[in-house]
């Protein structure tokens, strides 16, 4: 495990395949076209190849072939494997020293002792795909959740035809408005216990560590306030992504918090994440 862990500590000690690394983190289980990092980073192609591959040589991330592109994405095992060494070979598994703060999903017991959580959704423009979810949160779940949303970029209004699409769910949007994440990040900031990037853009984005190290999660969805077409088409776009993202905050709410531990959390919301099918606009 040594020689691994050296591999990967000197994949990663290069400002560039840390940035690659990190951005593929971020935007996992997402897998990205190489172009798509190229483009993101601002790296040159060749470039970006030879990092890409001292990554995959080193099982930081793994390699898929679909038609004529290949596909990159992080490496849980590798980076677990790594986390881990550290953990148990440097630190002598001694969590007094290297463990971090406590979080959701850390225990059953913390789960079964925490009261509320603190959701947080982001977006680039917190304009329509963020404020869904939050709206979404907030109605359908019970009293353990309190819902946020942001975004990185926010536009100065909420967009008139996702307030339309609320108000007829029969949504309250009295009290919705656009909101820059720098509002979530101050001594005085509600505290996050969950932070869900609901578009590829804002999960690109390289934002300062949450305090209390939330569970996060990636939950990209396409840009109804991009839409063309008709104002039938248009209004049909916003109601597919409101309809997604209601299956996935009513499986988010469902989910048995209570008895999953940190890691099992993680991959449940990954999973939820992947969903792909049409939402139900009911």
């Amino acid at each position: 495990m040594e020689k691994e862990a050296l591999s990967r500590l000197s994949a990663l000690s290069h400002p560039q395949r840390l940035a690659i690394f990190r951005l593929l983190m971020r935007r996992y289980p997402d897998a990205l076209r190489a172009g798509e990092i190229v483009a993101i980073l601002s790296v040159k192609p060749s470039t970006a190849s030879v990092y890409l591959a001292t990554l995959s040589d080193a099982g930081l991330i793994s390699q898929k072939r679909r038609g004529t592109s290949l596909l990159y994405r992080a490496s849980m095992d590798g980076a677990r494997g790594l986390v881990g060494f550290l953990m148990n070979d440097c630190c002598r598994g001694r969590p007094d020293l290297c463990s971090p703060q406590s979080s959701p999903g850390h225990s059953a017991d913390q789960h079964a002792k925490a009261q509320k959580y603190s959701v947080l959704f982001i977006c680039t423009g917190n304009s329509a795909r963020s404020v869904f979810a939050e709206a979404l949160l907030r109605d359908l779940s019970d009293d353990r959740f309190t819902a946020y949303s942001a975004g990185v970029m926010p536009r100065s209004e909420l967009n008139p035809l996702a307030m339309e699409m609320l108000r007829s769910k029969g949504h309250d949007v009295s009290a919705l408005r656009a909101k820059n994440i720098s509002e979530f990040q101050g001594p005085d900031a509600p505290k996050p216990d969950f932070v869900f990037t609901v578009c590829d853009q804002a999960a690109n984005e390289v934002c300062p560590p949450w305090p209390g190290q939330p569970l996060s999660a990636h939950w990209g969805l396409p840009d109804p306030v991009r839409a063309t077409g008709t104002l039938a088409e248009r209004r049909l776009a916003f109601q597919q992504t409101y309809g997604a993202l209601r299956n996935r905050i009513k499986a988010f709410t469902a989910l048995p918090f209570e008895t999953l531990d940190r890691i099992s959390l993680q991959a449940a919301v990954d999973d939820i994440g992947q969903t792909s099918e049409p939402g139900d606009p009911a």
